[in-house]
């Protein structure tokens, strides 16, 4: 697989959740013609077979960035448990260094105290096995909002504290500005991650004032909405981070769209945001 330039304009990276619908095959193809990587979801790589993909992105020379997603694990229980070490096979068969997890919400009875354990014992089942397979898992907090049904981990230092017991390669953190913007503590979140070596993907998204009516598919596209993504650029970078930047659009009106047209968007819109 080819090495990218890691100049801020060739670090960008194409989730595929951006363009939802679009065919996987098209969406790396697209991704080997700018030089860019991609991060992939668990759905369309398994609809398409995990070796499959693996050759795929291979032969294209794409690098795989993320695979999103596994976690859910509030409430630990074996079948979750498995689901998660499929999903680090998963990771380390397509080469995506990182497996992203988003926690869950708060179990039927349960609290979120109680939910944040259920966190880090699903952790403590996984870290081994992860750092095992050379996959980290990358802890993303979600915006509070989505803290009783999603995830009940909402900044950055509630995700290292979780990370914490656990080696660097093993278990990091998301830096997700769709999801942290808005956290005063998130550059001291920010220094602290890159200095314990916990940033293990790093996702631009923005956010859009009103919220559409849908807000779990309301993610604006760079430079629509108030996220500073030159600060967070300069932030990240200052830890000595120089990894892939993925664009992550969870948009209605992105995904009904041809996925040609949103890639070129994107990368565009990116290339305008990190500009001096």
């Amino acid at each position: 697989m080819k090495s990218r330039d890691r100049s801020s304009f060739n670090r960008f990276s194409f989730n595929h959740a951006t363009a939802k619908f679009w065919d996987q095959r098209e969406a790396v193809e697209a991704c080997a013609r700018a030089g860019a990587g991609i991060g992939l979801w668990r759905e369309p790589l398994q609809e398409a077979g995990v070796d499959a993909t693996a050759k795929l992105v291979k032969d294209a020379g794409v690098e795989v960035t993320s695979l999103c997603r596994a976690g859910f694990f509030t409430d630990p229980t074996p079948e979750s448990i498995a689901d998660n070490r499929r999903a680090i096979d998963e990771a380390a068969t397509v080469g995506a260094p990182t497996l992203v997890l988003v926690s869950g919400g708060i179990p039927a009875g349960g609290t979120i105290d109680s939910a944040r354990e259920g966190v880090a014992e699903a952790l403590s089942l996984l870290a081994p096995y992860a750092l095992e397979r050379g996959v980290t898992l990358a802890i993303e907090p979600l915006h509070p909002m989505f803290a009783s049904d999603r995830c009940v981990v909402a900044t950055l230092a509630e995700a290292l504290d979780l990370a914490a017991p656990f080696p660097a390669e093993a278990v990091g953190v998301v830096v997700d500005t769709y999801h942290i913007w808005w956290d005063p503590q998130v550059w001291q979140g920010i220094a602290r991650a890159g200095a314990e070596g916990r940033i293990a993907s790093f996702q631009f998204a923005d956010w859009v004032t009103p919220l559409p009516a849908g807000v779990l598919t309301g993610r604006g596209q760079l430079g629509d909405g108030c996220i500073d993504f030159r600060r967070y650029l300069a932030e990240v970078d200052a830890t000595g981070f120089t990894g892939p930047i993925e664009v992550e659009l969870f948009n209605d009106a992105l995904w009904a769209r041809p996925g040609p047209e949103v890639f070129a968007e994107t990368k565009a819109a990116f290339e305008r945001v990190i500009a001096p």
